[in-house]
């Protein structure tokens, strides 16, 4: 069965990767794993690049070496969106005594639910699938994946990241699997890795 994957990085990351510090992961060994019977034709990884904090001054660095990474698989392909950092006043859950908000960081990654749509739809369009596969627990991505379903007559999956699933995408297609910490053991990409640009590792500390 032609399939292509189309994989949501934060919901992917802070779903289980961040949780179970298992952080390496190539996602191409992980649907292989996941997904036997299929023809994994192409694999689109939808994120964007975090802001420098001064908590972890390196957190961007380190995902740029994984994109690295994620960039020696030949079927892998990455779009980016853009991460937004705010500072807001947001109402206390628990106000105590005269205070009642406070100030906090608020960020948002922006951009990847539509993205992943629209290339799912695109490849409907051009009949480039017999299955889709989403590794996501977004509730937001359920009219295009109705759509791929209904129109195009088109399989979808769902490969969930997340602790508790989203039981209206669950109910609206044809197969779904939760990823596990096992399967992620097995996923990782070697600890060295060679680009066209020369030789690269995994960072020592993530």
């Amino acid at each position: 069965m032609k399939t292509i994957v189309y994989l949501d990085g934060f919901n992917f990351y802070y779903g289980i990767c961040k949780p179970t510090r298992i952080r390496w992961v190539n996602p191409l060994t992980l649907c292989q794993w996941l997904l036997p019977a299929h023809q994994i034709n192409a694999l689109h990884y939808f994120s964007a690049e975090v802001k420098v904090r001064s908590d972890d001054p390196n957190q961007l660095n380190r995902q740029r070496v994984y994109f690295r990474a994620l960039r020696t698989v030949p079927s892998l392909t990455i779009t980016l969106g853009r991460f937004l950092e705010s500072t807001k006043k947001m109402p206390l859950a628990q106000p105590q005594g005269n205070a009642r908000f406070a100030e906090v960081i608020k960020t948002e990654e922006k951009g990847s639910d539509v993205n992943l749509a629209t290339q799912m739809l695109l490849d409907a369009f051009d009949q480039a699938m017999d299955c889709a596969v989403l590794v996501t627990n977004d509730s937001d991505l359920l009219l295009p994946i109705q759509t791929v379903r209904r129109r195009f007559g088109i399989k979808v999956g769902l490969l969930n990241p997340q602790q508790r699933p989203s039981q209206t995408l669950i109910a609206n297609v044809d197969f779904y699997k939760k990823i596990r910490q096992t399967v992620l053991g097995l996923s990782q990409f070697p600890l060295t890795l060679t680009d066209q640009h020369g030789t690269f590792h995994k960072p020592a500390v993530w």
